[in-house]
């Protein structure tokens, strides 16, 4: 049993078995931090940034990290087409709804980033505050066929030293700034144990999602879903190295979201590790800042 958080079950809309990570039950004294992670991570991403933020900060949080269906601890879908944001979305506030949670401060990394967008259709006034890490409403091509070609060559190392090898050698030359230890919470985080090795912490059936995309054309944007988000406390963090969210885009964010606030990691790519060097005490500092604003209005 790990003392930092506990581990919460619920069931989605459809009945699938869903989990969760909850840090630091008991406190109270601000806005609930809920975290999102990308298309094929799980809750395990965000257990060094859960400590910060329910033992370290400032103000101590509740933190609940969530597992998608098909990864981490929760159920796989039989059916592969319920591997959209749309679906997730309504799971994370089943998951909400079912720990008493109404509103909170919402952190999205890649695929939780395009969730956030959903939400705030969804439920505008659950979202306090978002902190998108490597993401916004427009997703480059360049970067979703990087995504694409490494799942789909995944292999399955034997162990957890040739794991290292192959995650540095995918991602290497974007995160130069990464610790030894860094790469190794990252492929603690990714992958399980199985009798064949240690396999990726997903549904294999999550790659599909992606062969199905023609990467030739402009990809669908989020504009009208980022747009109706102006009124929320927005951060976004961007990896210097992103080859997914461009600076381009960064600026053109600011521009719809002229009080949105960023940072960019240098020496990080797609996405940055949101435990590496400032990052927790800037992210604190940002969720105080807003909440005291907003209990002052």
């Amino acid at each position: 049993m790990n003392e930092a958080f506990f581990d919460f079950f619920y069931s989605a809309p459809d009945g699938l078995q869903l989990h969760a990570r909850v840090y630091g039950e008991s406190n109270s004294g601000g806005w609930p931090v809920l975290c999102l992670p990308g298309l094929t991570r799980n809750a395990r991403d965000f257990h060094e940034l859960a400590i910060d933020l329910s033992t370290k900060a400032k103000t101590p949080r509740k933190v609940v990290a969530f597992d998608y269906r098909g990864r981490g601890q929760s159920a796989y879908d039989p059916d592969v087409n319920n591997y959209n944001v749309g679906v997730e979305a309504a799971d994370i506030l089943e998951g909400m709804a079912a720990l008493g949670i109404q509103e909170g401060a919402f952190i999205g990394t890649s695929r939780g980033g395009l969730i956030i967008h959903v939400l705030g259709m969804m439920r505008l006034p659950a979202l306090k505050a978002i902190v998108f890490n490597d993401i916004g409403p427009v997703i480059e091509a360049d970067g979703l066929a990087h995504i694409r070609s490494y799942l789909e060559g995944t292999p399955t190392p034997k162990t957890f030293a040739e794991a290292l090898v192959a995650q540095r050698g995918a991602h290497g030359q974007d995160f130069l700034a990464l610790s030894d230890a860094d790469w190794s919470r990252m492929v603690r985080a990714l992958y399980r144990g199985a009798d064949e090795g240690l396999m990726p912490d997903f549904d294999p059936k999550l790659v599909d999602t992606l062969a199905k995309l023609d990467l030739s054309k402009p990809l669908p944007t989020l504009w009208p879903q980022f747009e109706a988000l102006r009124s929320i406390p927005l951060l976004a963090i961007r990896g210097a190295n992103s080859r997914l969210l461009s600076a381009d885009t960064l600026r053109q964010m600011r521009q719809h979201h002229p009080a949105m606030e960023t940072i960019t990691v240098d020496g990080q790519g797609h996405a940055p590790f949101l435990e590496t060097g400032a990052l927790p005490a800037e992210i604190a500092a940002f969720l105080d800042r807003e909440e005291l604003q907003n209990n002052l209005k």
